[in-house]
């Protein structure tokens, strides 16, 4: 429980006791006796006070002082990025390593860059997060099974932990995203949402009622995998070795192989230059990404029919050629909805690559808030170290 108000002031800033009462589900009286303790022991402070509706003015609440960071992995076929993020979500300080996935002793070589990191937050750090482009069995176990990293039942959690000797979660790293987004984004106004990425791949993560949704075996969300086609030999090979997957269309290297194929940019060009074509007038290159924004609207639809979120978010790499690509995805998607649900906003976000490794670190911030019990025992380390910082 303190651990949780400690969090709430870290993500959300100064905050009056009923509102931390009515966020968190607890009691005024609860709230009142945990914040007294935490004021007596320097971790909360009272600021200015703000008009009420009745009554006294109310009493503002604050972090006293710093109270822990997490550090955040982002993990891909080339290299590690890698941040050391504040509890209000503010990003400290990032680094990339490169990093071959496919190597003997990756894992162990993932464990050394993260034991250096470490090192030099001189015990501020309350855990760390991995975010990975695969399935994960559990974010306190773990497991993981990415195709794009050649990983089959790597045991990241496990050899990562013992190397760091602090707490580490893992999860697939759009669902990092969403909880990220949970923390700092639309999901304080909303309870049930899509994080939605386009880039090198198509991924999805599920909000629903406040609780990131992982599926039985942690893959839930993996719309990319989406069959948008009957099956062939003469169609494009999707990364995870079916054909017709909707990721083998509009992927970024899906994008740029129908560029090249159709003669728009050279074979040694690349995304930027497609972009720049775009930018710049070219309707063949505008065709590319309004196409493959017309199958994004189709498949996402079927989406929103099963799952019914309050709205979808879309980040990525890919972002940055939207204007583009909703060309083909607006008229798409509102044709493929329901008459109910053909209002549901899609949201746009700016993308940065140091939101990736952000949202690996949000695994370990968002913990005190894992009502599902997403982390296990990790998460549980992960409040005890924030409930004694």
């Amino acid at each position: 429980m303190p651990a949780g108000i400690v969090a709430l002031l870290g993500t959300r800033g100064p905050t009056s006791r009923t509102a931390i009462a009515r966020d968190l589900g607890l009691s005024p009286a609860t709230v009142t006796q945990v914040t007294k303790d935490l004021i007596a022991r320097g971790i909360v402070e009272e600021l200015e006070s703000v008009p009420s509706s009745g009554g006294r003015p109310a009493r503002l609440l604050g972090l006293a002082g710093r109270t822990g960071v997490a550090l955040g992995a982002k993990v891909t076929a080339d290299h590690v990025a890698v941040v050391t993020v504040e509890l209000d979500g503010s990003v400290r300080s990032s680094s990339s390593h490169d990093f071959d996935p496919g190597a003997t002793g990756a894992l162990d070589r993932l464990g050394q860059i993260l034991t250096t990191e470490v090192a030099a937050l001189d015990g501020e750090l309350l855990g760390v997060g991995v975010g990975v482009p695969g399935s994960v069995d559990a974010q306190a176990s773990g497991i993981v099974d990415a195709p794009t990293l050649g990983w089959r039942a790597a045991q990241v959690g496990p050899i990562l932990r013992q190397a760091v000797g602090t707490p580490v979660l893992v999860d697939n790293d759009v669902n990092t995203l969403a909880a990220a987004e949970r923390l700092y984004g639309i999901g304080r106004e909303h309870s049930s949402y899509l994080v939605v990425t386009i880039g090198r791949g198509i991924g999805c993560g599920m909000v629903v009622d406040g609780t990131i949704y992982r599926g039985a075996n942690g893959g839930a969300g993996e719309i990319g995998h989406l069959p948008v086609w009957d099956t062939g030999a003469e169609l494009p090979r999707c990364t995870c070795g079916s054909t017709g997957c909707l990721e083998a269309y509009i992927g970024a290297d899906a994008v740029l192989r129908t560029a090249r194929d159709r003669g728009i940019i050279g074979q040694r060009d690349t995304l930027a230059e497609l972009l720049q074509a775009a930018t710049t007038g070219d309707e063949q290159a505008r065709a590319v990404y309004a196409e493959a924004g017309e199958l994004l609207g189709r498949a996402l639809a079927g989406v929103i029919h099963t799952v019914d979120p309050e709205v979808v978010v879309l980040l990525g790499e890919g972002v940055d050629a939207w204007e583009f690509w909703q060309t083909g995805f607006e008229p798409s998607f509102r044709r493929s909805l329901l008459p109910a649900r053909k209002g549901v906003p899609v949201a746009v976000e700016p993308w940065t690559e140091d939101q990736w490794a952000r949202g690996a670190a949000s695994l370990v911030l968002a913990s005190p808030f894992d009502s599902a019990g997403n982390g296990g025992e990790q998460g549980r380390l992960v409040r005890a170290r924030l409930g004694a910082s």
